[in-house]
């Protein structure tokens, strides 16, 4: 624990004689690796937060076990992305008002879910039974990451005053590093920004909104459903139109789908992982995964 709580201060920056005050921290859940890595950046030195969707799960058809709904039930805080991604914890959230989901909080960059040609139909189903168009895959644009770190900070300091200024300062020193962080992938990119590809499923928007990427489309828009053969004529077309070089399989699916649309195509192969399944969950974890997908657009798509 000793050693834990040394190399998250030394990571995130925070002095040494900033010592936290002895009390038990509050227990606080999150639904997912992304926003759990966010969430330990901001409780680093006083408590751990637990995790839902662990390992290499992903939380698209996850089934909550009962040991989920009753970790939901004790905990002081749960922070989810909200209905729109994790259907199977909306029941548990309604039953309680202090839950924090990121799609509520205020100044949100919000993006409509993209729909039709490229991006096949949707049918605003594939996260769950609900009436919101929002894509929900929010934390991948670092600004948005920065606004939650804020909101878990000031939640926190509500439900454990005494580690308030802890909380504060590890939240300013995550945004300092989410901001260097963005800085540092807008300029890994800068030069394949007009070079087209195609996606697995369609995850990755705030990510290429942010950094003016170019893609031509995706496989699927539900990662449970395989495309038909319609639609994988459709994209070879589209990849020759367009003169896309690449196609991004993902962890955890059919990777025979996405290598025969590159072979069909005379594409090549690349993996992108936007809910960090390939990442051990931790307070850096956000930043391996974000500079993960980064590396593997830079890679891929620089290669000629």
């Amino acid at each position: 624990m000793r050693k834990t709580l040394a190399t998250a201060l030394l990571l995130f920056g925070l002095a040494a004689p900033f010592s936290p005050v002895r009390a038990e921290a509050p227990d606080v859940l999150v639904s997912i690796k992304p926003l759990h890595s966010l969430v330990a950046a901001v409780m680093a030195g006083v408590g751990e937060p637990g995790l839902i969707v662990a390992g290499s799960a992903s939380p698209h058809g996850y089934a909550m076990k009962p040991s989920d709904a009753r970790a939901a039930e004790r905990a002081k805080l749960v922070v989810w992305v909200g209905p729109a991604l994790e259907s199977w914890l909306e029941r548990p959230m309604a039953r309680r008002k202090d839950g924090l989901a990121m799609l509520s909080l205020p100044g949100l960059i919000r993006l409509d879910a993209r729909e039709g040609g490229a991006w096949d139909s949707h049918d605003h189903d594939h996260h769950g039974k609900h009436q919101d168009e929002t894509d929900p895959h929010v934390w991948l644009d670092p600004r948005n990451a920065q606004l939650l770190a804020g909101a878990v900070a000031e939640r926190l300091a509500a439900l454990d005053p005494a580690n308030a200024p802890r909380y504060a300062a590890n939240a300013e020193a995550l945004k300092r590093r989410l901001a260097a962080l963005d800085a540092e992938i807008a300029a890994q990119l800068a030069p394949v920004a007009k070079r087209p590809y195609v996606v697995f499923h369609d995850a990755h928007q705030y990510f290429e909104a942010r950094y003016g990427l170019s893609p031509a489309g995706a496989i699927t828009v539900d990662p449970e459903r395989p495309p038909g053969a319609k639609r994988m004529a459709q994209l070879r077309d589209r990849l020759k139109a367009t003169g896309a070089s690449c196609v991004f399989g993902e962890p955890g699916a059919p990777s025979a789908t996405a290598a025969a649309l590159a072979e069909a195509a005379g594409a090549r192969m690349g993996r992108l992982d936007p809910e960090g399944l390939l990442v051990a969950a931790g307070p850096d974890s956000y930043v391996q995964q974000m500079k993960g997908l980064a590396g593997a657009l830079a890679e891929c798509l620089s290669a000629r």
